[in-house]
C-alpha cells in the first residue's frame, strides 16, 4: 500500500480572469480589456481582476506527488455559484484540516478518499473550489500510486467497461469571435465557437447581429474547412433572448426567430447556451422548457443548454429529469468533488438530455487534464477546451491530454 504522506498547497494562478457578471449586466461599461464601474458582487474589488487558483500536492510516502488546481469559474460568485475564490484564504484548511484527515491513507483507494474529503466539507463547508482541486489531486494520487492512468482509476472504480475514445472538443471564442472562430476552424474543432453575446448591444437589438455573425460563420466554415469537416455551432447568449423578447417563450415570435437562426447556420446544426437567464433553478426549468417545448411542436431542430443555476449534481438530474433542455453544461469547478461531475456525466446515459463536461476558461492546465481524463472514462457528448480564451492553448492541452492517455491505454 502506498500511504499519503502530506497534503501542501500554493497560490498560483488561473488561466483568465474572474469577471463580476452582476455588474457586467448592469451596464459596466468597457474600457479596452477592463471594464469601468463598481464591482457588485461580494468578494470583488474590480469588475475585471486575475483569476486565482490554488495548487494541491499531495506527497506520497515513496517520495512521488500528485497535482491538482483549487479554481473557480470566470463568474464566481454568480448565479447560485459559491462565493467568490480568494486562494490564500483556503491554504490553511488544506495543509491542516484535510492534511490531517488524508495522511496515512491508502493513496490508490479514490472514491473512499473523496468521501472523506466530502466529509469535511459536510462539516467545514468548504468551498466548491478547494473540494474540486483536492479530489483532483487524489485521482492523481490513485493513478500514481496504482501506475494506471486516472482514465483507468475512473473505469476501474466505477465498473465502466468500454474502450476510452477521444471526445468532441468544444472551444470557446471570447469577444474575439471572428478571429477566434477561424482558428478553430483551421484546426477543424468539432464544437466553435461560444461567441460570448453577453448583452443586448452585442446581439442586437432584435437579435440581428448574432443572425448575421452565425450567417457569416456558416459561410467561414463552408470556405475554409475541408468537406469532411462537419461541426457544430455552439453560441453562448447569456440570456438575451429573455431581455429581448417577453415570454411566453414558446410564442411564434420566439420560435420564428429560433427557426432564423437555424437557418443561418445551415448546413451546421445549431445548440444555444443560456438563451434566457431567469431568477431560480425552478424558474430557469420552466422557461428554458416552455422554448425547448415550442421548437420541438414546430419541428426547429436547436438544441438548448442549460448553464445558470446548473451548479450542483442536484441542479443537474433536476434539468435532465424535467426534460427541459437537450444538453446540461456539467460545470467542473461549480460541482465541487470531481466525483460529482462523474456521477452527472453518468446520470445523463440513457436519457434525453445530453452531457457536456464544461469548466472555465479561469481554470487551469491541470485541472484541464484531469477533465481530459474524466471525459475518457465518462464519454459525455464534448469537453470543453480550457484554460484561457486563446483558442489554441486550451484545445491543446485537451486534445493532446487524451490523445496520450488513449494510446497508453490500448497499447
Amino acid at each position: 500500500m502506498t500511504e499519503i504522506a502530506n497534503v501542501t498547497a500554493v497560490v498560483t494562478t488561473g488561466g483568465y480572469y474572474f469577471d463580476d457578471k452582476e455588474a457586467i449586466v448592469a451596464n459596466a461599461e468597457q474600457d479596452g480589456f477592463l471594464y469601468n464601474g463598481q464591482a457588485v458582487t461580494s468578494g470583488y474589488t474590480d469588475v475585471r481582476q486575475p483569476a486565482e487558483a490554488a495548487s494541491v500536492i499531495i506527497e506520497l510516502k515513496d517520495g512521488r506527488t500528485a497535482l491538482g488546481d483549487c479554481t473557480a469559474v470566470q463568474y464566481s460568485g454568480f448565479g447560485g455559484r459559491d462565493a467568490f475564490f480568494t486562494a490564500e484564504d483556503h491554504l490553511d484548511e488544506i495543509e491542516t484540516t484535510i492534511s490531517e484527515a488524508l495522511v496515512g491513507r491508502d493513496a490508490s483507494a479514490f472514491t473512499t478518499n473523496v468521501e472523506i474529503l466530502s466529509d469535511i466539507a459536510d462539516t467545514e463547508e468548504l468551498h466548491t473550489a478547494v473540494r474540486y482541486g483536492v479530489s483532483q489531486a487524489l485521482l492523481d494520487a490513485a493513478a500514481t500510486a496504482s501506475a494506471q492512468t486516472m482514465t483507468e482509476v475512473i473505469s476501474t472504480e466505477y465498473g465502466i467497461d468500454r474502450a476510452p475514445q477521444p471526445v468532441p472538443i468544444f472551444c470557446q471564442s471570447g469577444s474575439d469571435r471572428r478571429r477566434n472562430a477561424e482558428k478553430m476552424i483551421l484546426k477543424e474543432v468539432p464544437v466553435l465557437p461560444h461567441g460570448l453575446f453577453n448583452s443586448v448591444d452585442e446581439i442586437g437589438q432584435e437579435g440581428e447581429q448574432l443572425l448575421e455573425y452565425i450567417d457569416w460563420l456558416s459561410g467561414r466554415v463552408t470556405e475554409l474547412g475541408s468537406p469532411e469537416y462537419d461541426p457544430t455551432f455552439h453560441v453562448d447568449i447569456y440570456g438575451t433572448v429573455g431581455e429581448i423578447f417577453a415570454p411566453p417563450y414558446d410564442r411564434d415570435e420566439v420560435i420564428d426567430y429560433f427557426a432564423a437562426l437555424d437557418d443561418a447556420a445551415s448546413p451546421y446544426s445549431l445548440q444555444i447556451e443560456s438563451p434566457i437567464e431567469a431568477g431560480s433553478r425552478d424558474e430557469q426549468i420552466h422557461v428554458l422548457g416552455a422554448l425547448r417545448d415550442g421548437l420541438t411542436e414546430c419541428s426547429v431542430p436547436v438544441d438548448i443548454i442549460a448553464d445558470e443555476f446548473c451548479n450542483t449534481y442536484d441542479d443537474v438530474t433536476a434539468f435532465v429529469d424535467s426534460g427541459a433542455v437537450d444538453i446540461v453544461q456539467i460545470k467542473t469547478p461549480d460541482l465541487g468533488e470531481i466525483t460529482a461531475s462523474i456521477d452527472a456525466v453518468q446520470y445523463c446515459e440513457n436519457t434525453d438530455t445530453r452531457a457536456y463536461l464544461g469548466g472555465s476558461c479561469a481554470e487551469t492546465d491541470v485541472s484541464a487534464r484531469v477533465c481530459a481524463q474524466v471525459a475518457l472514462a465518462t464519454q459525455p457528448a464534448q469537453i470543453l477546451a480550457r484554460p484561457g480564451m486563446g483558442v489554441d492553448e486550451g484545445y491543446q492541452i485537451v486534445a493532446n491530454e487524451m490523445a496520450r492517455t488513449s494510446y497508453r491505454i490500448s497499447n
